[in-house]
C-alpha cells in the first residue's frame, strides 16, 4: 500500500490523496481504515482516491456501500 497526492485536472476543486491498494487484504478492517481516512481527509478539504484495489476488495467496498465515499470507480 502506498500513498501520494494527485496532481493534474480534477473534477472538483478538492486536492486528492491517492492510496494505492496493491496487495491490501480484502478485509472489513481494511475498508474501515479507508473509510476513516476518507472522512479525515474530507474534514481537511481533501478527497481520497483509491487505486489498484483487488476485485475482492472492490466487491467488499461495494457491499459495504462505500464506493462513493472512497472515490472508487467500479469496473464494468
Amino acid at each position: 500500500m502506498s500513498f501520494g497526492v494527485e496532481t493534474g485536472p480534477h473534477t472538483t476543486d478538492m486536492p486528492a490523496f491517492v492510496c494505492d491498494l496493491s496487495g491490501a487484504k480484502p478485509t472489513a478492517a481494511t475498508v474501515d481504515a479507508l473509510a476513516r481516512l476518507a472522512l479525515s481527509l474530507n474534514r481537511c478539504g481533501c478527497r481520497l482516491r483509491v487505486r489498484h484495489a483487488s476485485p475482492e476488495l472492490r466487491e467488499l467496498i461495494a457491499f459495504m456501500g462505500l464506493t462513493d465515499a472512497l472515490g472508487l470507480q467500479m469496473r464494468r
